[in-house]
């Protein structure tokens, strides 16, 4: 369907022509049509499908189109989970609004509360914001609410894992203009916790679905190497990064120190890099995010922090150096690269440890995948269930109670590659039975060295009781 087809505004239809967007996603094609009628809506799409101008369109065509219900407070509010989200929001909108006379106002945490103040005073018709900072000014009066026509709930299931349930309900309570629309965007509708939030605040709503969350984009081609230790994860990191193919990558890992020691190594390789997560101040971040953006690095090191929110056009490689605990947060991840018709690249490193991670990630898409080989790099891993008829000479811990140890977060049977801890008593019947045993050649993997590469030292840590 082509956006020339909608009765829209034509201040709109301009925006998209300069765009040079011509015509619709499926998700913007099944909910503007049903926005513009008045119905509220749940939608499910995946990332990267154009959700937020499925929203932003119709909310524009009706504040141009109609006069406001009310003079108290804003027309239409727009909730989004992350900082990063809520500004990459608010740029899309000031675009839409320019030469209009509508007004809009961005709120966030960590910023000048009495400053924001003095911005919703003016009044502005739209309200871009975080729920946690929205409530602050909710409980403070800041503003009324109850003149808001339109309330949207952008990644309405990340708001609800952050823990803004609560938040989300007050709002719902204090924006109670009887002709509210509301629409909900979440990765998937078949959630309890979406579910039971659907159920409180949306009227008759249309259920739109545009692909689950563990649907894959046609656009990602995803890549999955079978890795026998941290040595081999790093010699397939420098091969990828070191490609001249991609034009910006994002590289997950499980914590912040990792992050920090990566992006200063790869730097000193003269491949610019930096560090994002979740423990920096807010100000630091945003550093990062623009920095990143406009190109000042090739490669961002990160933990699940930059998972969600976060729209890149030029990241065209995503490394899954340690893949996510749950098969939900590799959708989010991968989901970086691929946007809006671009082509992207998503490549997970698959080790003992990670093991029990990529059976859930399978169990979840119904699928089985054909691990990559990269000349010169193999290894002698090949996944725990590969591994089950292969006769175990008892020389070094068994590959399947290696694999086993290292997903549950258990320190390594290996004395060569295990990270000190306490030590287990020998029985006194029976003395060496519980002792470590050695490293030999036919456990399954390759050999571990004994210092891992100069120019890329990584350390893995036990992250289980770990904070972002």
């Amino acid at each position: 369907m082509r956006f020339a087809e909608l009765t829209m505004h034509k201040r709109l239809k301009e925006a998209m022509a300069h765009l040079d967007y011509t015509e619709m996603t499926e998700v913007q094609a099944q909910t503007i049509p049903y926005a513009l009628i008045g119905r509220d809506l749940a939608v499910a799409s995946k990332t990267g499908s154009g959700k937020t101008l499925a929203y932003l369109l119709p909310l524009m065509h009706r504040l141009l189109t109609s006069r406001a219900l009310s003079t108290r407070g804003p027309r239409a509010l727009i909730l989004a989970p992350t900082r990063e989200l809520a500004k990459q929001v608010y740029a899309q909108l000031r675009f839409l609004v320019a030469g209009t006379q509508v007004h809009c106002s961005l709120v966030l945490g960590g910023e000048n509360f009495n400053d924001q103040i003095k911005a919703l005073r003016k009044t502005p018709e739209i309200l871009v914001a975080t729920p946690g900072r929205l409530l602050n000014h909710l409980t403070a009066r800041s503003f009324l609410f109850d003149g808001v026509e339109i309330l949207v709930l952008d990644e309405a299931d990340r708001m609800l894992d952050l823990g803004f349930a609560d938040a989300l309900k007050a709002i719902h309570s204090a924006a109670s203009h009887r002709l509210r629309q509301t629409w909900l965007f979440s990765a998937t509708l078949n959630n309890q916790s979406v579910e039971m939030l659907s159920g409180y605040i949306l009227k008759a709503p249309q259920s739109i679905s545009i692909g689950e969350m563990h649907a894959i984009h046609a656009d990602i081609n995803e890549v999955f190497h079978l890795c026998d230790h941290l040595d081999h994860k790093q010699a397939l990191l420098k091969h990828l990064l070191s490609q001249p193919d991609y034009q910006q990558a994002i590289v997950f890992l499980a914590t912040r120190e990792d992050t920090e020691r990566l992006a200063k190594q790869y730097s000193e390789l003269n491949i610019p890099a930096l560090a994002l997560s979740g423990d920096m101040k807010q100000a630091q971040r945003n550093q990062v995010i623009d920095q990143f953006s406009r190109g000042h690095a090739k490669v961002l090191f990160t933990t699940d922090v930059a998972a969600r929110g976060l729209d890149l056009l030029h990241v065209s490689l995503v490394v899954n150096f340690d893949m996510p605990k749950l098969p939900e947060e590799y959708i989010h991840r991968i989901g970086r690269t691929g946007r809006a018709g671009n082509q992207g690249n998503a490549v997970s490193l698959i080790s003992p440890k990670d093991w029990v991670s990529f059976q859930g990630l399978m169990a979840l898409q119904r699928r089985e995948v054909t691990f990559t080989v990269i000349p010169g790099l193999e290894g002698r891993f090949k996944g725990v269930l590969a591994q089950k008829n292969t006769k175990f000479s008892g020389k070094g811990a068994h590959p399947l109670a290696e694999a086993k140890a290292a997903a549950q977060g258990k320190r390594s049977f290996n004395k060569n590659t295990a990270t000190k801890g306490p030590v287990r008593k020998e029985s006194k019947n029976r003395p060496g039975r519980n002792a470590t045993p050695n490293v030999g050649d036919t456990d399954g993997f390759a050999p571990v060295r004994k210092k891992a590469p100069a120019e890329v030292a990584y350390v893995e840590r036990d992250t289980d009781n770990e904070v972002e």
